[in-house]
């Protein structure tokens, strides 16, 4: 899907993998719901480990939107939740760049208490424009 990514000189560039905002031409509309870190089993990949659980939400949601004949390219938007932003932030963002190479999409990270099992560190929901 051919995207536009949004960046205006009025507003600071972002601090990590995403973009100001994604303009996105009419299409199938994919929403995927929050991944987490589990393995087909439902075991609890990567227990202390950001970096691998982040690897494996991401994982999770190329499994998802190819469900769909979506890609991570044609993902517009994503929302991440993490049980803790400061330590976290620079090694979500280093496995980020590992799915997502150009035509970052919006992106919102915000911090929470707690995730639906104590040893899951991050959950990431997306949305992708299909063509």
């Amino acid at each position: 899907m051919a995207k536009t990514i949004l960046q205006s000189s009025k507003v600071s560039a972002p601090g990590g993998i995403m973009s100001q905002g994604v303009e996105a031409p009419a299409g199938k509309m994919v929403f995927v719901s929050g991944q987490v870190a589990r393995d087909l089993d439902g075991s609890v990949v990567g227990v202390g480990d950001v970096s691998a659980q982040t690897r494996k939400v991401l994982q999770n949601m190329q499994s998802v939107l190819a469900e769909s004949g979506a890609t991570m390219d044609d993902v517009v938007k994503v929302t991440v939740f993490v049980t803790n932003l400061e330590r976290h932030f620079a090694d979500i963002h280093k496995v980020r760049a590992e799915f997502f190479t150009s035509g970052y999409p919006a992106s919102t990270m915000v911090e929470v208490k707690s995730l639906v099992h104590e040893d899951m560190l991050i959950e990431i929901e997306a949305i992708a424009v299909v063509a």
